[in-house]
């Protein structure tokens, strides 16, 4: 199962939300088993480096980033992306971006605490509870 992981799912996990840290940790060790194969979006990788380095410091910041690349496959974006998402019927153009990045790489579904922000997507969009449960069952 190939599964793009929206940005705040990411946060969640590095900066400990509560209470949303458990089931995304969880999520992220389905990814560490090869249960899922997880996908993170380029501009998630930019945007993750600059909030953790903000929130926390330079050097936590970078031992993440380092992190990320090495567990998560990186879903491109470039100008057919970008050109396919700002000419989308999403409100938002970074969740357009992700999106349509996750299209390009052929992924099976997404995960997001923002589920309603993906209202116009045409494939699977997943809470982390829900994928959690699907996750579990799946032989």
């Amino acid at each position: 199962m190939k599964i793009v992981f929206d940005t705040n799912i990411v946060l969640d996990v590095l900066l400990k939300r509560e209470p949303f840290a458990g089931v995304a940790i969880n999520l992220f060790t389905a990814v560490e088993q090869n249960v899922i194969r997880g996908f993170l979006c380029a501009t998630t990788i930019t945007t993750i480096d600059y909030l953790v380095a903000k929130a926390k410091d330079r050097h936590l910041a970078k031992q993440a980033t380092n992190h990320l690349l090495q567990l998560f496959d990186i879903a491109e974006v470039n100008h057919t992306i970008l050109k396919t998402a700002v000419n989308s019927d999403f409100n938002d153009f970074e969740d357009a971006v992700l999106y349509q990045a996750g299209c390009y790489a052929a992924v099976d579904g997404f995960v997001t605490r923002n589920v309603k922000d993906f209202k116009k997507a045409e494939l699977p969009i997943y809470n982390p509870d829900e994928l959690w449960a699907i996750v579990q069952v799946t032989p």
